[in-house]
């Protein structure tokens, strides 16, 4: 029969569930928290897991998206709580979990749930996003090396940004695949010898040190100790100046450690030219991963993206993205779409000012402005090209073949 990992901190309900499946013929295992399981599934490849979701160390959503970061999640998984919620079970089968348990467990429910875990197929595991993915990208190729470079001769690199960074896709692109992977911000209990030498070998990480609390604060200094000795890698991103961190209480030795090694990481704002290509490469990586359907953009919306500024950096790209990969009718990814997404409550602001366009060769400059120039109008009139040839003054059949020549066909739809 089957290896079952039964993961819950209160001991009664452990032994009742060893109990039943043991009756029903099965092999299990028990851990108290997420420092024992981690242990226990480093042990073994259990053939199903059941996982309480609140438990003292970590809870068990935070261990489940751990083992689905880590390319751990080869099994199914099961949650079970007796606070359950609708959307905690919604984000826990996101991550990957196959079933949810609602507590007190009734028998013939334990026994239907685990018999249907048990026969039906585990989820591929879906690849982090990485960097390796925006490998056509200069300004990320780059970084990806300088990454590698820095985190060679280091255990400890601190990510600098000021908002809405690629923190975790860099982290996640230093992560050895098949390695623990242990998030020190989503843990709420005191961190333990334990604890880092079930991670042994792999890496951890901070998504923003200026997020985390007392705890969490001593539970970093307590790591820091003891990294070498653990051959494990610490990933940390800030979105704050260290002697800020320091004004606010943080020890001094940790930000002396922390800041010796650092990464800026680049923002939208001042790599506007990048962005349709990472904006393709984002979709296709969606398209990959089963998370929305196959779309392109056109070239308007391109140049739409282009020049929006990003003010959200690279959290707003990444969310606008997914919103126009599932919210597009169209195969194609239209200048309407992403006018209605970028601008939801109105018309979208007039163009940027073309003065960046004098700091470049006359040619270039010439098609950048009448891309604008034409972008402004097909928005002010809806797409309308009847009313767009008025505007500008052109023969609709010169103003197709002038749309086609920078981009911006429209394919001939609500004209009158």
């Amino acid at each position: 029969m089957a290896q079952i990992l039964v993961v819950d901190d209160e001991i009664g309900i452990r032994e009742l569930l060893s109990e039943i499946l043991a009756d029903e013929g099965h092999s299990v295992r028990l851990a108290e928290n997420a420092a024992a399981a981690r242990r226990v599934r480093g042990e073994m490849r259990p053939d199903l897991v059941l996982l309480d979701i609140w438990m003292p160390d970590t809870d068990g959503v935070s261990l489940l998206k751990e083992w689905s970061g880590a390319g751990l999640l080869t099994m199914p998984v099961v949650m079970m709580s007796g606070h359950g919620t609708i959307d905690t079970a919604v984000e826990a089968t996101r991550i990957g979990a196959t079933d949810f348990l609602e507590k007190p467990i009734a028998l013939q429910k334990l026994l239907a749930t685990v018999k249907k875990a048990l026969k039906g197929p585990v989820a591929p595991q879906k690849r982090p996003l990485t960097l390796e993915a925006f490998a056509r990208s200069p300004l990320l190729k780059d970084l990806k090396r300088r990454l590698e470079q820095a985190a060679a001769r280091t255990p400890v690199l601190l990510l600098r940004s000021t908002s809405g960074s690629i923190a975790e896709i860099c982290a996640r692109t230093l992560h050895t695949r098949n390695m623990p992977w242990l998030d020190l911000s989503a843990t709420s209990s005191p961190l333990t010898r334990e604890m880092l030498e079930n991670a042994s070998g792999g890496l951890l990480f901070v998504a923003d040190l200026a997020a985390l609390g007392r705890l969490q604060q001593m539970n970093l200094a307590f790591a820091l100790e003891r990294l070498e000795k653990n051959k494990l890698q610490l990933i940390a991103a800030t979105t704050r100046p260290l002697p800020a961190l320091a004004e606010a209480g943080w020890d001094a030795s940790v930000l002396a450690r922390l800041g010796e090694v650092w990464v800026a990481l680049p923002q939208l704002a001042g790599h506007a030219d990048e962005v349709p290509e990472i904006a393709v490469l984002l979709l296709s990586h969606l398209a990959e991963r089963g998370e929305a359907p196959l779309r392109q953009f056109s070239s308007g919306a391109l140049n739409v993206l282009r020049m929006h500024g990003w003010p959200g950096d690279w959290a707003e790209l990444m969310a606008t993205v997914k919103n126009l990969a599932l919210s597009a009718l169209e195969d194609e990814i239209s200048i309407e779409d992403v006018t209605r997404v970028l601008q939801p409550d109105g018309p979208p602001p007039a163009p940027a000012p073309a003065l960046p366009l004098l700091d470049q060769p006359l040619r270039e400059a010439r098609e950048d402005f009448e891309r604008i120039y034409f972008e402004h109008h097909l928005r002010r009139e809806g797409g309308n090209m009847t009313r767009v040839a008025e505007r500008t003054g052109l023969e609709r059949t010169h103003l197709y073949r002038k749309l086609k020549q920078l981009g911006l066909n429209l394919a001939r739809r609500g004209e009158e």
